[in-house]
C-alpha cells in the first residue's frame, strides 16, 4: 500500500519504511522555527537547567511579532532572544526588520520539499506551498525538540482536494479557501493532512499555493501540501534553496476522502465577523461601510498579492472616510515594491505603509475603536483580534480589499477588473 505526502515525510524523519494513519512516531524535524515566543522556550530551557542544544543548525528564529518592540517587555524579550541566538551559535536568525517568519524562511531558501518543519505559529502549514510538511506547535514542544531533536507526532489521515477548471475574473486562492472553510467548517479537517492537486493547482503560482496551505489551518488541518513540481523548482532555484529531492504521493496512496472542486464556479468571498467559517459571497455584504482597510499577514502580503492590490488601486485613491494600512510581508517584498514604484503609488493613493512584519494581523498597531469595521486580507477575524472587542473584522482577497477601500464599503472586485 502506497503512502501520502504526509506519511512519506513522517516515515523518513522517523526512520521507518512505512507509516500508517494513527500511528505514533518519534520524528526528527529538519527545522524548528520560533518567533517572539522564543523567549518562552528560553525560559523553559533555563528552568530545566540544561543549556546544550541538540543542533543549532536546525533552529530558526525570526522576530516578526511586535516588531519593532512597542513595550518595554517586548524590548526585553527581543534582547533576550538576540543574546540567546548569539550565545548558542544559531545562524538562522532574522531580526525585527526582516518580516514575517514564514515568508522570510521561504524567500531565503530554508524551506524545501519533503522537509518536516515545526513552528510556534499556527499557520506553519504554509510551507506546504513548497511541498514541505509544516505544522504548528507550542513553545513547550519547541523547548523539547531543542534538547532532544525529536518530536512525538501522530500520523494524520490524509484528504485529497482536486481543483479543476480556471478561476473566473476577480477570484483568487483566498476566495477558494474562504468558500471551503465556509462549507466544511473550522473543524472540517481537524488533524488531517490536506493535499491540493489537479490541473488548476499545478497552474497556480507558488504564492497562491502558499495561500491555500496557509488557510488550511482554518480548516483545522495538521498540515497541507501542493506537490512539488517544475513551478516549485523555479521558485527554489530563484531563492537559492540548494539541493533537494521532490517528494510525491504514491499512486496507490489511501485517502480518507477525495473531493473535486471546479473553481470555474467560484465567486469572490468574504468572511464575516467573528469567525472565519462565517463566509458569504461578496454580493451578500456589498455596501457594508468600512473604517479601515488592512493589507497584510502571512497569507496575503506576498509580492504577487501586492501587485494585484496595487493594480486595482492605481489611479483611484482611498475613500476619504477609510484608513488604509499596508504591511508588506517581508523586507524583500518591501524593497522590490519600492524599486518598482508600488510603494510610492500606494502612498499617493492615501495608504499608510508600515514596516514588514505581522503588524495589525497580530494585534500590533492599527487598532480598531468601538463600533469600527475593518476589511483585511489576514487569515483570522476573531473578536478583539484587531483592537476593541466591539469592533468587527471582515476577511477577503487583496482584489476585494482594493475595490472596497476605493469605495469605502465592501465592493465586488469584478467592478474594477476588466
Amino acid at each position: 500500500m502506497g503512502m501520502t505526502l504526509a506519511e512519506k515525510v513522517l516515515a523518513r524523519t522517523s526512520g521507518k519504511a512505512t507509516v500508517k494513519p494513527g500511528e505514533i512516531v518519534d520524528a526528527r524535524p529538519d527545522l524548528v522555527m520560533s518567533h517572539l515566543a522564543t523567549w518562552r522556550s528560553i525560559a523553559q530551557l533555563r528552568q530545566v537547567g540544561v543549556d546544550q542544544l541538540w543542533d543549532p543548525d536546525r533552529i530558526a528564529v525570526v522576530l516578526d511579532h511586535r516588531s519593532p518592540a512597542n513595550t518595554i517587555k517586548d524590548a526585553n524579550d527581543h534582547r533576550l532572544v538576540r543574546e540567546f541566538v548569539k550565545a548558542h551559535g544559531i545562524k538562522t536568525f532574522y531580526d525585527t526588520h526582516e518580516g514575517i517568519a514564514h515568508l522570510v524562511l521561504m524567500e531565503k531558501g530554508h524551506v524545501k520539499p519533503g522537509m518536516l518543519i515545526l513552528g510556534t505559529d499556527s499557520h506553519t502549514p504554509i510551507y506546504g506551498g513548497l511541498g514541505a510538511f509544516g505544522t504548528g506547535v507550542g513553545f513547550t514542544e519547541v523547548t523539547s525538540v531543542w534538547l532532544t531533536g525529536e518530536v512525538w507526532l501522530k500520523v494524520p489521515t490524509s484528504v485529497k482536494i482536486t481543483l479543476s477548471g480556471r478561476f473566473p475574473r476577480g477570484v483568487f486562492g483566498k476566495d477558494l479557501m474562504l468558500r471551503l472553510i465556509g462549507d466544511l467548517g473550522a473543524n472540517g479537517c481537524t488533524y488531517k493532512s490536506v493535499e491540493f492537486g489537479g490541473e488548476c493547482a499545478t497552474k497556480m503560482s507558488v504564492s497562491e499555493r502558499m495561500t491555500l496551505c496557509n488557510m488550511a489551518t482554518e480548516l483545522g488541518a495538521k498540515c497541507a501540501f501542493v506537490e512539488a513540481d517544475d513551478m516549485t523548482d523555479r521558485y527554489l532555484r530563484d531563492h537559492g534553496a540548494g539541493d533537494y529531492d521532490r517528494v510525491v504521493a504514491d499512486p496507490d496512496a489511501v485517502y480518507e476522502s477525495e473531493t473535486v472542486i471546479d473553481v470555474s464556479d467560484l465567486e469572490p468571498m468574504v468572511a464575516c465577523p467573528h469567525e472565519v467559517e462565517n463566509t458569504k459571497p461578496v454580493g451578500s455584504v456589498v455596501g457594508t461601510k468600512i473604517n479601515q482597510g488592512h493589507f497584510g499577514s502571512c497569507v496575503n502580503a506576498k509580492y504577487e498579492d501586492l501587485e494585484i492590490f496595487a493594480g486595482i488601486l492605481s489611479g483611484q485613491g482611498v475613500h476619504p472616510d477609510t484608513r488604509l494600512i499596508v504591511t508588506p510581508g517581508s523586507r524583500d517584498i518591501y524593497t522590490r515594491a519600492v524599486k518598482n514604484g508600488l510603494i510610492a503609488m500606494l502612498m499617493e493613493c492615501g495608504a499608510l505603509i508600515t514596516n514588514p512584519g505581522c503588524g495589525a494581523c497580530a494585534g500590533d498597531g492599527g487598532f480598531l475603536g468601538d463600533g469600527e469595521v475593518a476589511l483585511s486580507t489576514a487569515n483570522r477575524n476573531f473578536q478583539g483580534r484587531m483592537g476593541s472587542n466591539k469592533a468587527e473584522v471582515y476577511l477577503c482577497s487583496p482584489a476585494t480589499l482594493a475595490a472596497s477601500v476605493i469605495r469605502g464599503e465592501i465592493t465586488d472586485p469584478r467592478e474594477f477588473i476588466g
